[in-house]
């Protein structure tokens, strides 16, 4: 009987503590959906936790990881005092969650810009912001003894110190805190009379009066998702003078002049975008510094008094430059657009930032979306070249396996193939898309001859071309085949010189600066000029809500597009623009848009 028992209970225990794995296990890990363009890298950025993390609780995801997919992230907070992140569930609203983890609605707000009413639904990932210090400036941390005991049944008058952020006023603290604007003003006298409260201020949030009003006011249902984001939306304001920053390497006479020539042209450029807005009636301060060489520190120039109220920045262009840069941006609450780069990570968890060059992984999804639409019934025929194949590894992999899911047929084939083997994969049922495994000028040569002769003995069969933004350097020393090989390709910049749009800003360009722009590709004068325009021009039309009206500022660009989409809830903006530039049969150089 004795040993029945204890066998009883060891099983009972055991239950107990299987149970009880699945909610332990919740509290060590979130979970987040993979969407588009996210890669393991981009991932463990968003979260500052590493990929051997990530692949240690999600088994096979080294290999392989699609849109859907739900990931386990390791929290990297168990801290009760830190930031650490919240996958919504269903039902949950974000008053709840306010109550649940201890912060107000307006600090979960702000530490979520792309979180709205719209997006607030279960399966998104959301940043909780550490709980702020219960602390009063009246209260000394430390107590005489004798006196502690005494303390101890005096009810303080403030239950709470508040520090006056950003346009908060009486009403919104006061409702944060759940008590009435007389309560707040009673408790701070030298708030009556006063329309606007200084930031920074410190006040004192009493407890709530024992009323009827009160407990009238506690029986009510908790406010809404749609009044809340409401309450915390961004005032809108126009800025009456535009404060610009542009932080490059203009180095001197015998520094670097590879990267001197290209800085000063993307300057140039820009210069004239200002310009151009000036005319228009737009009043613009800029500020321009020159960062120095690679090793040069940049915090005298953040130190500078003109920095510490700009509305935008703009650059840097060395890796050692963009960390300082990014974590002042972030601090002081400005918007950076960083043009060069696209291997920095900062952009995953800062609200501030602008990446124009599109990171790896998010572009190439977007190409692949494109090449759908635009091949409904295609077969892919993919020639495999020597020649500096390993910097497309990556887009070839991704593009096999989409395929792959899509059930679209593909051949493989090598590079010393001739014009009577290609002929013999082609498809008459299909439209057969030649894809060199290389961006290489070298791999064009090879394989533009065998590929000429096979459309010509095949005239009756759909046959095009398929390939890289870096052709646009070699165009035109193929430009007669790409034309008769129907060729494609993709890119995130792109201007056709014959253009009137181009034409006139070159024939500007020699007029202002004397020269000719460098030919090479993008041109840095242009992409000055278009980065300027576009931001100066938004933030001219809707001020401090810039943000919000992305999908409503529409500029025609000369040579690089912009589509900007935040990265999740707590970072910042990356720009998934991409063009497919279309050399057709009939002669026409024509570039498709797909938005």
């Amino acid at each position: 009987m004795k040993t029945f028992r204890r066998t009883l209970l060891s099983l009972l225990l055991a239950a107990a503590c299987t149970l009880d794995v699945p909610a332990q296990e919740n509290q060590s890990y979130i979970l987040h959906t993979i969407e588009k363009g996210q890669s393991l890298y981009s991932i463990s950025s968003m979260y500052g936790v590493s990929q051997s993390d990530i692949i240690r609780l999600n088994p096979g995801s080294d290999q392989r990881i699609y849109v859907g997919r739900k990931l386990r992230i390791p929290r990297t907070a168990p801290d009760a005092m830190q930031e650490t992140f919240h996958t919504i569930e269903s039902g949950e609203t974000l008053y709840r969650l306010s109550q649940q983890y201890g912060v107000s609605v307006q600090a979960i707000c702000k530490a979520n810009p792309g979180l709205s009413v719209v997006n607030f639904h279960a399966g998104e990932v959301i940043r909780i912001p550490a709980p702020t210090p219960k602390t009063s400036p009246d209260v000394p941390d430390v107590q005489p003894q004798d006196t502690i005991a005494l303390r101890a049944e005096v009810k303080p008058r403030c239950r709470d110190m508040h520090k006056v952020g950003r346009r908060e006023t009486v009403y919104s603290i006061s409702r944060e805190y759940g008590i009435t604007e007389e309560e707040l003003i009673a408790a701070n006298p030298e708030l009556k009379g006063k329309n606007k409260i200084k930031r920074g201020t410190f006040l004192c949030i009493p407890y709530p009066k024992p009323s009827q009003e009160n407990a009238d006011a506690l029986s009510k249902e908790p406010p809404t998702n749609r009044e809340l984001f409401k309450e915390n939306s961004i005032k809108a304001e126009k800025y009456a003078t535009l404060k610009a920053a542009v932080i490059l390497p203009l180095l001197p006479e015998g520094g670097q002049q590879n990267e001197s020539a290209r800085m000063i042209e993307y300057y140039e450029g820009f210069l004239m975008a200002v310009d151009s807005l000036k005319k228009t009636g737009v009043s613009i301060d800029l500020y321009t510094y020159n960062s120095g060489p690679q090793k040069a520190s940049i915090q005298n120039i953040l130190a500078s008094k003109a920095m510490q109220d700009v509305n935008i920045i703009f650059g840097p262009l060395y890796q050692e430059h963009i960390q300082p840069l990014t974590e002042f941006a972030q601090a002081k609450g400005i918007r950076l657009v960083i043009p060069f780069t696209s291997k920095d990570n900062s952009v995953f968890r800062n609200p501030y930032i602008y990446q124009i060059n599109t990171p790896q992984s998010y572009l190439y999804s977007e190409v692949y979306d494109h090449f759908f639409r635009q091949f409904r019934n295609a077969h892919v025929i993919f020639l495999n070249t020597r020649e500096g194949a390993q910097s497309k590894a990556d887009f070839i992999k991704g593009f096999k396996e989409e395929l792959s899911s899509r059930s679209v047929p593909m051949t493989s084939l090598p590079d010393t193939v001739t014009a009577h083997t290609l002929s013999k994969v082609l498809r008459p049922d299909r439209e057969n898309i030649f894809v060199p495994t290389s961006g290489s000028n070298v791999a064009l040569i090879k394989l533009l001859p065998h590929l000429t002769v096979t459309v010509r003995q095949n005239p009756e069969i759909p046959v095009h071309l398929f390939g890289y933004p870096e052709w646009q350097t070699y165009t035109k020393d193929h430009l007669e085949a790409f034309f008769e090989l129907d060729t494609y390709f993709y890119s995130s910049f792109y201007t056709n010189n014959l253009l009137p749009s181009a034409v006139e800003f070159t024939r500007n360009y020699r007029h202002w600066f004397a020269k000719d722009m460098e030919e090479r590709y993008p041109k840095y004068g242009m992409l000055g000029f278009d980065t300027g325009y576009y931001f100066l021009k938004g933030l001219a039309l809707y001020g401090t809500t810039f943000e919000e009206n992305l999908n409503r500022l529409n500029v025609t660009s000369i040579q690089t597009g912009f589509k900007f989409q935040r990265v999740n809830n707590w970072g910042g903006f990356i720009n998934r623009k991409v063009f497919f530039v279309h050399f057709t049969k009939n002669f026409e150089l024509i570039k498709l848009d797909f938005d």
